[in-house]
């Protein structure tokens, strides 16, 4: 049920600071506001989804066996999945975790999860439930990849540091250090033999651990390979043999280093992570290569189709390897694995029988990261991580579609259409609401024979993009800003036709090092806010503040750049008011710029923030400025007399307005709607 809440703000005073000496007819703020009358309303949670990320197949509950996954949640969960039926068996809340992508088990039937964000271990084990072991190393917030050694001791990989660590029960934590002074994560683990085995972040590096000494060895990387681009996205020690897979979330070649010989052996092209299984009797393993899930053969250096179709974008195993089910066409043991939103697969080896079986894996909330008014009128979602894109009903408030789709950076309508920015590789699709919904990378349509709807445009991968932060609608064009990924900086501003179903251009480093993270558009002109960070906080930025530019779109070139708000790090927000003053928000700092006369000439104070988090839309039924400010909560401001009235206070990150006057804004996964009195 919805809630309304009739407000009664009582009305902050606008604190405002002098702006700079080239804003020397800035006003000074009045002492404040006029509370606003109107209702938020409460719409509920428009995007929930399974994703599960790290998994694997081991004894569980009774000791029987299943197939053990963490789900993406506030907070996460550790969920067991009976191999036979598919039913959850049982559900284990993780405090503190958003969700993992370390799962694995040990020996002794511990079942160890790393969390992502915080960088927390946790235990299960039959007799004690899940025990929460905190950060085995305080100064890395993400555990990236777990792996089993003797008894119940577990390895793990973190970031941002790049360290290696053991967890014992019975002796704690033991920390291996860094093991490169070039990388800053440990993407993937996996052990053998005594041995550790750690791959990195690109350029990609591998290395060889004496779990008992400590020694650190480097792996050769294979004769050819070129580590530039590429990490060691996933190692897995099996059966006498490593089994690397260079390159990334994306299908990529698959090497095979034998332990004992120290060589590399043989390599599969298009193979799929994160695991392998483990070898059956003849030591030969599963594993998805080119969409299907095959068998290859170590020494014999052969690959087997099994007919298995492992279709999508993301086509990844959450966990695979072997069960014993008991029934009828699967005798003996059968090769089992989930997928990552929920859905079982099983291939038995004796009979060829296979199966999807939809497990009962329950979907959480998904934390909103973009929101837009379509060109349909309707008000429309995309999501962090798990995605998802969700069509909401403005007169009623209710959602009346949910699709399954990539995480979402940035929405706008621009000609007819509605665009999407996704993460990773900083890709653009555009969406037809009159059209049916057809995503053939995350959720096809039943119907046979719809054209991609959202259609791919093109992506930004081969400038090392990850997230296209900021669309805007920019005369014939689509203007699109960018942030790049791991170990680069300099976003990439681009200008894409409808028309002609081409990029116009594309430039990268309009402002070097920083990234592009808002936009707006006037008269022939695209104004850009950036961020002096990249995609990922790993990579170190070089510049100190961000910056406000202006690109002639006719000419193709910088006009100007500058610095609106010193020493705040990004100006997330940017838009016009109706007198043609461009307002943007860095951190707790609401600026205006006179374009014509390239400088500040207002600067209203909200806090001392320097967040990277906010952003900021003109209201044309009310004539009101609304942002979201750094993560803490919804204001109104009057671009006249910049005084400015906190709406509600919260954990706000996205917001946008509707035609009708009424502002969007979403508390984590929550999406509510505030409807202003007009005046």
């Amino acid at each position: 049920m919805t809630l309304i809440m009739k407000l009664a703000t009582v009305a902050l005073a606008a604190t405002l600071a002098l702006p700079p000496a080239t804003a020397a007819n800035a006003h000074t703020a009045a002492a404040g506001d006029a509370a606003p009358t109107g209702e938020i309303t409460d719409l509920g949670v428009p995007l929930q989804d399974v994703l599960l990320i790290g998994g694997a197949v081991a004894p569980g509950p009774g000791g029987k066996t299943v197939l053990w996954s963490a789900s993406s949640g506030a907070p996460a969960k550790l969920n067991a999945v009976d191999p036979v039926t598919g039913a959850a068996v049982a559900r284990f809340e993780l405090p503190g975790a958003g969700g993992s992508w370390a799962v694995d088990a040990t020996p002794d039937g511990s079942v160890y999860v790393g969390s992502y964000g915080d960088g927390r271990l946790y235990r299960w084990t039959e007799k004690g439930g899940v025990q929460d072991l905190g950060r085995p190393i305080a100064s890395q917030d993400f555990i990236w990849s777990v792996a089993p050694g003797e008894g119940a001791t577990v390895y793990g990989g973190t970031s941002p540091g790049g360290r290696l660590f053991a967890y014992d029960p019975a002796t704690g934590v033991r920390d291996y250090g860094r093991l490169s002074p070039s990388h800053s994560y440990i993407r993937s683990v996996s052990a053998a033999g005594g041995k550790i085995y750690a791959g990195t972040e690109d350029p990609a590096a591998l290395f060889e651990v004496d779990a008992a000494t400590g020694d650190v060895t480097s792996i050769p990387l294979p004769p050819g390979l070129d580590p530039a681009g590429k990490w060691a996205y996933d190692v897995n020690a099996t059966g006498g043999h490593l089994y690397v897979r260079f390159g990334g979330a994306s299908p990529g070649p698959l090497h095979v280093w034998d332990i004992a010989a120290r060589a590399w052996v043989d390599f599969l092209e298009s193979a799929h992570g994160l695991d392998v299984s483990s070898p059956d009797e003849q030591g030969r393993i599963y594993l998805v290569k080119s969409g299907e899930l095959v068998r290859y053969d170590p020494r014999a250096r052969t690959v087997t189709g099994t007919g298995v179709p492992i279709t999508g974008r993301v086509a990844n195993t959450r966990g695979i390897g072997w069960a014993e089910l008991g029934l009828p066409d699967y005798p003996g043991k059968t090769v089992v694995g989930l997928l990552w939103r929920g859905l079982m697969f099983r291939y038995n080896p004796q009979t060829g029988a296979k199966s999807f079986v939809q497990t009962g894996v329950e979907g959480e909330p998904i934390d909103v990261t973009a929101l837009s008014e379509g060109p349909d009128g309707r008000m429309y979602a995309g999501g962090f991580l798990n995605g998802g894109f969700a069509a909401i009903d403005p007169k009623t408030g209710q959602r009346e579609e949910f699709h399954t789709f990539s995480q979402s950076e940035a929405m706008t309508g621009h000609d007819g259409k509605l665009y999407i920015g996704a993460y990773p590789e900083a890709r653009v699709y555009s969406y037809d609401p009159a059209l049916l919904w057809n995503s053939t990378e995350y959720s096809p349509s039943p119907e046979p024979g719809p054209a991609a709807n959202p259609a791919r445009l093109f992506d930004f991968s081969a400038d090392k993009q990850i997230r296209p932060r900021a669309l805007v609608s920019a005369g014939r064009y689509l203007a699109v800003g960018t942030m790049p990924d791991l170990g680069h900086l300099g976003g990439v501003l681009a200008l894409w036709d409808p028309k002609a179903g081409a990029l116009a251009s594309a430039k990268r480093n309009v402002v070097t090092d920083q990234s592009i993270v808002s936009l707006a558009y006037r008269d022939g002109v695209v104004y850009g806010g950036t961020s002096i960070h990249g995609g990922q906080s790993a990579t170190q930025p070089t510049q100190r503040e961000a910056k406000l530019f202006a690109w002639s779109v006719r000419e193709g070139r910088l006009l100007w750049e500058t610095v609106p708000a010193p020493g705040k790090p990004a100006i997330s927000g940017l838009t016009f008011d109706d007198r043609g003053r461009l307002w943007g928000i860095a951190g707790g700092t609401v600026f205006a710029v006179s374009t014509a006369a390239r400088k500040v000439v207002a600067t209203v104070t909200l806090s001392a923030s320097a967040s990277a988090s906010g952003k900021l839309v003109f209201d044309q039924r009310d004539r009101m400025l609304y942002g979201a400010h750094a993560g803490t909560s919804v204001f109104r401001l009057d671009p006249r007399s910049r005084r400015h009235t906190v709406l509600r206070e919260g954990p706000v990150h996205q917001l946008a307005v509707h035609r009708s006057g009424e502002v969007y804004f979403a508390e984590g996964p929550r999406l509510l709607r505030y409807e202003p009195q007009m005046r």
